[in-house]
């Protein structure tokens, strides 16, 4: 990897892994259209932990109440926060248990061109729906268990690139009649410990591994997808109700439409 290639895959991962547009699709591209070597696993653990801190430093208020809320829910203390606290929790399980089980499965058949395009012209037109029929009268406060645990079951279907994380858990909160500021809240809150998880993966396949690595690269990766990542949420959040979902939608419809023409009428390997 040269410094180009790192700059723009780190500002890639930042952008996209909170805008329903889908992180692992547009990290997968580069090396399918553009010919880049793989960025390496150590690079990849890089970027997805400098979103992780980006995530964690803009609701740092939000995750300090939700874990004073939940040690105390431990001796019997009920509130709001740390009625959310077990529910992020409990969301993650099925994302933790299918990663787990299909995550070789995905790596094998899920990372062509042809499945991406599929799923974001797939979900995306989910995501209009979904934003289009809304109801908007949850608010996060009143999330339920069943709640919950369908969003997290949405989230486990986001193993398929192409299909989004963030996207498809505001899918699935929108259908549930939560408002666009909820949906994204939650989302957001849902990728910390999926990020983690994934994180934490990787660094012990890193450990198992003897390749070399460009530190630099992997510092300046994660620098550059945690501010990428920072600006994005803050505007996201911003500019949200007012803007919706459909410049979203445009845009993988878009991207979805060129990946086909990509498959069937350039000579690409996928």
């Amino acid at each position: 990897m040269d410094w180009v290639q790192t700059v723009v895959l780190a500002i890639i991962q930042g952008l996209t892994e909170f805008l329903p547009v889908s992180s692992s699709a547009h990290l997968i591209l580069p090396s399918q259209l553009l010919g880049w070597e793989d960025q390496g696993l150590a690079f990849d653990v890089g970027v997805h932990m400098g979103t992780l801190a980006a995530v964690v430093i803009y609701f740092r208020q939000d995750i300090t109440n939700m874990l004073v809320a939940f040690f105390a829910s431990l001796n019997g203390v009920r509130s709001v926060d740390g009625r959310v606290a077990w529910f992020v929790i409990f969301a993650t399980i099925p994302a933790l248990i299918f990663g787990f089980m299909l995550n070789d499965i995905v790596d094998q058949y899920g990372r062509s061109i042809l499945v991406i395009a599929a799923t974001t012209l797939i979900f995306g037109a989910l995501l209009w729906w979904a934003d289009i029929s809304r109801k908007e009268v949850k608010p996060l406060e009143e999330i339920t268990l069943r709640d919950a645990i369908t969003i997290g079951l949405a989230q486990a279907v986001a193993l398929i690139p192409g299909t989004s994380r963030s996207g498809i858990t505001i899918t699935a909160a929108l259908m549930l009649g939560f408002t666009r500021q909820a949906a994204a809240r939650f989302s957001f809150l849902l990728s910390i410990p999926v990020i983690l998880a994934a994180g934490s993966f990787k660094s012990l396949e890193l450990l198992q591994t003897a390749t070399a690595t460009q530190w630099e690269m992997v510092i300046g990766g994660a620098l550059v997808s945690a501010l990428s990542a920072l600006a994005c949420i803050h505007y996201f959040l911003k500019l949200l109700d007012r803007t919706g979902m459909l410049p979203f939608v445009i845009y993988r419809l878009c991207l979805g439409v060129f990946l086909l023409g990509v498959y069937f009428y350039v000579p690409v390997n996928a």
